[in-house]
Formats: C-alpha cells, structure tokens, sequence
C-alpha cells in the first residue's frame, strides 16, 4: 500500500540506482565514491548508500559539476560537488543486507 517503485533507469549523464558517484565534500576537502542502491542493499562502510538516505535522496538526478545540499533535517545540512557518475557493470550484485 505505501511501496514507492524506484526505477533503475537513469539518463547516461545523471545519476541514479546502481550508479558509482564521486563526490566532493566542501566542508571536509574530501572526494569519496558511493554506489547508490536499494535500502536492502545499503552498507556505507562497503560505499553503498541507500537513494532513502538523506545523501542518497540528494544526488538522484543530478549531474557532474552539480552542487547538491544534503538536507540531514530542518536546521542542519551539507553542500557536496558531484565529480563523476559511472554505471556499474552489468549483472554486478551486491549483497543484500543481513539484520
């Protein structure tokens, strides 16, 4: 009743599900790379971030040299750089998240 299907289609330059993103981290001068995926499949310590994640719902269809604010809630959030955008190789899996 509440399920919300997320495409996995993504224009070639934007990003999307089981995209690797590398971003830029103003605040911190740090560039780190996330692959974007479902929430089962989440694991940040692996670089996968899930697209319900506040980092993760902001970089969904953005593309490179794009400044994205990552709102964390009301009062507080952050600014990051969109560096690259890959696909991921077709047929890669990535493990499913075990609780």
């Amino acid at each position: 009743k509440t399920a919300q299907i997320i495409s996995d289609e993504s224009q070639e330059d934007e990003a999307g599900l089981n995209n690797r993103v590398e971003v830029y981290f103003e605040d911190e001068d740090e560039t780190e790379t996330y692959k974007l995926v479902t929430s089962i499949r989440g694991n940040s310590l692996d670089g996968r971030i899930s697209v319900e994640s506040p980092l993760g719902k902001a970089l969904l269809g953005h593309k490179v040299g794009d400044r994205v604010h990552v709102k964390i809630n009301e009062s507080a959030g952050y600014d990051v750089i969109i560096k690259k955008i890959e696909k991921a190789p077709d047929g890669e899996e990535d493990a499913i998240r075990s609780f």
